[in-house]
């Protein structure tokens, strides 16, 4: 018998799932080329789904259902919250741009886009192995049928062959990891196999081995070197709108289960998967800003940018634990956390532009299609400079921040191997400015193309000029979004 709090845990969900069945129906009846009773009943939902975990975030309890399957708390609430906001700007910024290219025959990008929400959500919550797991694969197969949403197109369907071939492979790490690590302490649960780890009766290599697998899986989900081979093909082959679907929303799951495995389920091995997080963040900071100064392709410069950028969110990961000392964890994966959020924040509002700027026929992801934008259109010239100045951690907009926080909680370790590596993210961050300001400067300095002025929707206008305001607002204004994260990070470690 399933008690009534399991069922008010999940709420959000059955919600989110009720009503994309509900859409999924509704859409055979819609004749609009504009889907627009799909896209308005879409966005309404995504709104009462984010609301209803933004209270559920306010309660400051954590409490586990289905017999500790599910986990419900603030830090997985304001992530489920924050995905569904970013799963709304996504489809509002992608809707014109797929109605050009007949992406919106059927409803199949609005359904699948809350499948695929339904899948972070899972994610998010899961306090079990397999729940886990079935969450992943509900995104992930979501977002291969995605990238192949246009089926006449070459490129696409090369991406999504590739996406779905390494995914896959990527899935199996990880679930042969898993499987190591229940056959070694004998649960799914993670809350007890924190419990049998801590024990210390259980064979340290067997865990390890188990860890490394774990590990490679979940560098796959963040997209983080040497496990990155998928990102910059996926970003630069997929349509733009599913571009931004996979580059936005589903990092904060991936960031999610990352927690829920590493911190909730095997804290005690921290020292060795702090050590391959090291090596990862590294070789991506490494990787993603020296070849993203070769890229002429905006989307394929950020895919490097998001590859170097996940580098730092693994910086603060890792600062968790030292020597056995666990006092500063919640300080530093508060700022992991803060720096995915205002990561997925920016790549919104810069997918946004490139999506604005693409028309029927013309691909806009070029960085020579952005030349002389600002005589073109100032706000959108404006917008995408703060994005960039963001990525680019350049102070007072909230990239910077993040970037702070993250070096802060290396340097408050006191230990000179973290203090070096902070010093190595930051040259790194130096030499990476060099291609966000390349794009600047093409927008401001360059002759343009076309002379003709951009135009927008009003519901794109709106958003897109809400979501850079944010960035440059939560730059001035930290505090709020930061104590939001440090308290969702200390109750999820209390619980």
């Amino acid at each position: 018998m399933i008690d009534k709090l399991s069922w008010i845990a999940v709420y959000p969900e059955l919600v989110l799932l009720v009503m994309a069945c509900v859409i999924l129906l509704t859409d055979l009846f819609v004749t609009s080329a504009q889907r627009t009773a799909t896209y308005v009943l879409t966005l309404g939902t995504l709104l009462v789904v984010a609301a209803i975990n933004a209270l559920y975030a306010q309660v400051d309890q954590t409490f586990y259902a289905f017999g500790g399957m599910v986990v419900s708390d603030p830090m997985g609430s304001w992530l489920k919250a924050f995905a569904a906001l970013a799963l709304a700007a996504t489809l509002v910024y992608s809707r014109p741009y797929a109605a050009a290219r007949g992406m919106l025959r059927g409803g199949e990008l609005f359904s699948l886009g809350m499948f695929s929400l339904l899948g972070m959500s899972v994610m998010i919550s899961g306090n079990n192995f397999l729940v886990i797991y079935l969450g992943l694969e509900l995104l992930t197969l979501s977002s291969y049928a995605l990238v192949a949403l246009r089926r006449d197109h070459v490129v696409s369907s090369e991406a999504a062959m590739k996406y779905f071939v390494l995914g896959a492979m990527a899935s199996g790490f990880l679930l042969y990891g898993l499987s190591m690590i229940y056959g070694a302490t004998g649960s799914l649960d993670i809350g007890a196999v924190f419990r049998a780890i801590a024990s210390g009766q259980i064979k340290h290599q067997v865990l390890v081995f188990g860890l490394v697998f774990v590990v490679a899986g979940l560098a796959f989900k963040l997209g983080v070197a040497p496990f990155h081979m998928w990102i910059p093909d996926v970003y630069q082959g997929a349509p733009t709108a599913v571009t931004l679907l996979i580059a936005g929303a589903p990092k904060l799951a991936a960031f999610a289960i990352v927690i829920r495995l590493l911190v909730e389920g095997m804290l005690p091995l921290a020292l060795d998967w702090q050590q391959m997080l090291a090596v990862l963040a590294i070789a991506s900071l490494l990787l993603g800003n020296l070849a993203g100064i070769a890229q002429t392709n905006l989307k394929r410069m950020l895919a490097y940018s998001t590859i170097a950028q996940m580098g730092f969110v693994l910086l603060g990961l890792l600062a968790g634990v030292v020597n056995g000392n666990a006092l500063s964890t919640a300080n530093a994966y508060s700022s992991a956390m803060f720096y995915m959020v205002t990561y997925v924040l920016t790549t919104l509002a810069t997918f946004g532009v490139i999506l604005l700027l693409s028309r029927e026929g013309f691909e806009s992801e070029e960085i020579a299609d952005f030349a002389g934008l600002n005589q073109r259109s100032p706000l959108y010239a404006g917008i995408m400079a703060v994005c960039l100045f963001s990525l680019a951690g350049i102070p007072p907009l909230v990239g910077f921040y993040a970037k702070l926080a993250v070096l802060q909680s290396l340097v408050a370790s006191g230990q000179a191997s973290y203090i070096a590596l902070a010093v190595f993210a930051v040259v790194m961050s130096l030499i990476g400015a060099f291609y966000y300001l390349r794009v600047i400067k093409v927008m401001y300095f360059d002759e343009p193309i076309t002379a003709g002025r951009v135009s927008a929707p009003v519901d794109v206008r709106v958003v897109l000029s809400i979501n850079g305001a944010l960035v440059l607002v939560l730059g001035l204004l930290p505090g709020g979004l930061m104590t939001l994260c440090a308290r969702a990070i200390v109750q999820m470690l209390a619980g």
